[in-house]
């Protein structure tokens, strides 16, 4: 019997489809075909390869509004929010379709000879992609993917699968083959645990929790599979007194609250230091109480509801009850739209080892710490196990400079709370996963390095 899955709009918790979820044949015919599909792609003239991609982002330009309204009604992600990633989707295609003819391989000079590099496509990729960015973490993985000759199978999240399946209906339109990208939908234990220990899948390219990331990397080792990781965070906004506090308050809000905090680089500590921590908590508490939640398809709106009501449930068990040491000192109001909303909430703490600023929440709630010197921030901004982003406010060159080196993680921003841009590498150290997305950095874990001698001696 087919299992179905449910997919529901979180602003109102209404059905939107039932999707077929894959099973394990599914997953074999996918993969097979592939695989059928790999060699005409991987040999085909660079040329050709990026004007197909460069149609495909023309495509999912034009049709920008459509697939906005998907995403926003399917993720609960604000309409305008909707609208910038699905652009921003176009970006990433273009930007790889350019990069086709520009993943080079070397010449080194050896005795004897001519030696020389290629760096050549895997075969077939496995994405697995998260539902808190559907669409544009998808692109993060099929424009390298395809530019650099390989073909790709990506499994959505089971909750948010609408806007991929989207995607590869628009890749066949522009010409791309079949076969050369497959959206899966499907659940995680079956089609996404089927990619991974499937013996044709060359890599496999996953974003998501931390503890699903250990289960992919330990079931890839069976294949010896190739891996790249983005993950959990718990992101650090330091924040010095000599800083512009105004612009870094006022900036603090969306920094964890876009996306409802659904977002791994979300800076959910802000670690303050103590001799502007009230003033800095006064403005923080102001510009947050200027936050629009409501209607995703309210044009107005910047906050919208968590995915599902489960994923409220998790995100409330941080609050209630709140551990000792904790305070929250501020709590929105929701609007009476029903759906799964959370209130945006601020809580104060100089207890380091609080579970709320160890823990990834990945919900509207941030926590905000004092410290007292550099050296203190720096150890504060390091204390957990994940560093995939953070920004440090300072007016002084030379201490953001000092700081930036000596926090562990992979994206830092300086006065800014920028994590990605399409041209630039975007990945974590730590627990925040292994490997880098974006930017010409990205094309690497998609090719394998192949070194050829030619004597000259013949």
């Amino acid at each position: 019997m087919a299992d179905y899955m449910e997919i529901v709009n979180p602003a109102n918790l209404e059905i939107l489809e039932k999707i077929e979820s894959a099973d394990q044949q599914k997953v074999d015919e996918a993969v097979a075909n592939a695989k059928q599909a790999w060699p005409k792609w991987a040999a085909m003239a660079p040329n050709d390869r990026a004007k197909l991609m460069r149609a495909f982002a023309k495509t999912v330009e034009e049709n920008a509004s459509e697939l906005a309204l998907i995403e926003s009604k399917n993720v609960g992600k604000p309409i305008e929010d909707a609208k910038w990633e699905i652009l921003e989707v176009a970006q990433v295609l273009l930007y790889y379709s350019g990069a086709v003819d520009k993943h080079y391989g070397a010449t080194i000079p050896v005795a004897g000879g001519v030696d020389m590099t290629f760096n050549e496509p895997l075969g077939v990729v496995g994405a697995i992609v998260p539902w808190n960015f559907p669409a544009l973490i998808t692109s993060w993985k099929v424009g390298p993917a395809l530019a650099t000759g390989n073909v790709i199978i990506v499994k959505p999240a089971e909750w948010t699968p609408l806007s991929a399946i989207r995607l590869s209906e628009i890749a066949l339109d522009c010409g791309i083959p079949k076969g050369v990208l497959t959206v899966l939908p499907g659940r995680g234990p079956v089609a996404g645990m089927g990619l991974v220990s499937h013996s044709d899948v060359a890599k496999i390219a996953f974003t998501g929790s931390t503890n699903v990331g250990k289960l992919i990397m330990q079931r890839a080792s069976e294949t010896i599979k190739r891996v790249t990781l983005e993950l959990g965070g718990k992101s650090a906004n330091v924040i010095f007194a000599d800083a512009d506090l105004d612009e870094a308050a006022k900036a603090a809000p969306m920094a964890v609250f876009g996306n409802t905090g659904q977002d791994c680089c979300a800076r959910s500590r802000i670690i303050v230091e103590a001799r502007v921590y009230e003033k800095f908590l006064e403005k923080l508490i102001s510009y947050t109480k200027e936050v629009v939640v409501g209607d995703p398809l309210d044009s107005n709106t910047q906050v919208g509801p968590l995915v599902t009501k489960e994923h409220r449930a998790r995100v409330d068990s941080f609050i209630n009850p709140l551990e000792s040491g904790v305070e929250v000192i501020f709590e929105s109001k929701l609007p009476d739209l029903g759906g799964a909303f959370s209130p945006l909430r601020i809580l104060a703490t100089t207890k380091k080892t609080a579970r709320v600023a160890n823990e990834e929440i990945f919900g509207p709630v941030v926590t905000v710490i004092p410290f007292k010197d550099e050296t203190e921030a720096i150890e504060l901004a390091n204390s957990t196990v994940y560093g995939l982003s953070g920004s440090i406010w300072t007016n002084s060159t030379g201490r953001a400079l000092r700081v930036a080196r000596a926090l562990r993680s992979g994206t830092l921003s300086i006065n800014s709370n920028s994590s990605v841009r399409t041209s630039t590498p975007f990945g974590g150290m730590g627990m925040s996963g292994i490997g880098r997305e974006l930017g010409m950095e990205a094309l690497r874990s998609y090719t394998e390095v192949k070194n050829v001698f030619i004597s000259d001696h013949i």
